[in-house]
C-alpha cells in the first residue's frame, strides 16, 4: 500500500501520534500479516528511531476496528486501510502499482524490470498516458519471452501459414516485427491465450494506441487502473 519512500514521508509528517504511526507501518507495501518484531523493523527502516522504545503490542491492541490480531500476527481491517489512505493522503500507492512492484523481485530480465519500474513510477505520479503505454510494452515483452521459451515452433508454423512472407522468428526482436494485433490472433490460435483474454487485450491495445500519440484523448485513474488490472491478471501474473 505504501512504498518505502511514501511510508517515510507519511511517518514523519507533523502532528501524528503513536497509534497513527504504527498504523502506517502496518500499511507498508506489500500488505501482509506482520509480527511485532516485523513492524518494529519496518519503523526502523523508515527512520522512525523513537519507535525502538515503544510497546508495539500495547499500541496495536488499542487500534480497535483498524487492526486485528490473527494466529501469525497483525493486519489492517478495511477501516484500517481507509485510515492509512487518509493519513498518507495522495502518497498512497494505487493497488495496481503495488502489485506491479511485487513482480520486480520475480523478473530476471533487466530490460523488463526497467519497463515495470517506470510503469510503477508513472502510476504513482498520476502520469496516466505514460502508465498505459509502458504497462502495455511490458506485457508484450512478457508474452514475447513466453513464446520464445515455450511456443516458438508452433508460433512460427502458424505465422507462416497466415503469411507466406513471414521470416522465421528466433528472438523477441524478431517477434516485434509483427503487428501486435496480429500477434494476439496467433496467440489465440495456438492456445497461449483464450478468445476472451484476446478480446480484453485487444481493448488494452486500442487504449495504448490512443495514449501513445498526441491527440485529444483524456484518461483518468479508473480507466488506467482497469487497463493495468487486465494486464496484471492475464499477462504479468500468468506468464511471469
Amino acid at each position: 500500500m505504501l512504498t518505502q519512500d511514501q511510508l517515510k514521508n507519511a511517518l514523519h509528517a507533523k502532528g501524528l501520534n503513536r497509534k497513527q504511526q504504527v498504523l502506517l507501518c502496518l500499511g507498508a507495501d506489500p500488505l501482509s500479516v506482520r509480527t511485532v518484531a516485523e513492524l518494529r523493523a519496518v519503523a526502523a527502516r523508515a527512520g522512525l528511531n523513537i519507535a525502538k522504545k515503544w510497546n508495539f503490542s500495547t499500541i496495536l491492541a488499542s487500534l480497535s476496528g483498524l487492526a486485528i490480531r490473527g494466529p501469525t500476527g497483525w493486519e489492517l481491517t478495511s477501516a484500517g486501510k481507509a485510515e492509512v489512505a487518509r493519513l498518507a493522503g495522495n502518497s498512497v500507492a494505487p493497488p495496481q502499482a503495488s502489485s506491479l512492484r511485487k513482480l520486480l523481485t520475480k523478473i530476471l530480465s533487466e530490460d523488463l524490470k526497467e519497463f515495470i519500474a517506470e510503469t510503477v513510477g508513472s502510476v504513482e505520479s498520476h502520469h496516466y498516458r505514460a502508465a498505459v503505454v509502458l504497462s502495455w510494452v511490458g506485457a508484450m515483452a512478457v508474452l514475447y519471452d513466453h513464446v520464445i521459451t515455450n511456443e516458438l515452433q508452433s508460433f512460427n508454423t502458424e505465422a507462416a501459414r497466415r503469411d507466406a512472407r513471414w521470416k522465421i522468428a528466433k528472438t523477441a526482436d524478431d517477434l516485434s516485427r509483427m503487428k501486435e494485433h496480429d500477434f494476439l490472433q496467433i496467440l489465440e490460435s495456438i492456445s497461449v491465450i483464450g478468445k476472451n483474454v484476446k478480446t480484453e487485450l485487444e481493448g488494452c491495445l486500442k487504449l495504448r494506441n490512443g495514449c501513445g500519440h498526441p491527440n485529444s484523448l483524456k484518461v483518468a485513474e479508473h480507466r488506467v487502473n482497469s487497463h493495468i488490472e487486465t494486464l496484471l491478471l492475464n499477462v504479468y501474473l500468468k506468464f511471469t
